[in-house]
């Protein structure tokens, strides 16, 4: 078994333990905006939105459009990256303040 493949496998299989959901699609692969919307978990509507303002490309094919499966991961990848490092800076924030500390609840 060629190791690519093995990673591929051993990644897949260490995020379906820890109970993520898991989807192997080829980088050319073509979505629709109701698949692509599923990846990111978001409605269609608003995956629309995301293309019509040029957040996230796609072609059309026909009266439909189409993205690209390495177009949606990079997407999703840099919003994932955003989210957390918004998340590190409130928590760094709220450790500033002492908002951890037990009993310090607000009045």
């Amino acid at each position: 078994m060629p190791h690519v493949l093995a990673e591929i496998i051993y990644q897949a299989a260490k995020l379906l333990a820890e109970g993520r959901p898991v989807t192997v699609l080829p980088d050319e692969e073509m979505l629709s905006t109701q698949a692509a919307a599923d990846i990111l978990n978001v409605s269609r509507q608003y995956l629309v939105r995301l293309v019509d303002a040029g957040e996230l490309p796609a072609e059309m094919v026909g009266s439909h459009r189409r993205l690209r499966a390495t177009d949606v991961a990079a997407f999703k990848a840099d919003r994932d990256a955003k989210r957390n490092a918004a998340l590190d800076r409130l928590t760094s924030l709220s450790e500033d303040v002492d908002g951890y500390a037990l009993g310090n609840k607000p009045r």
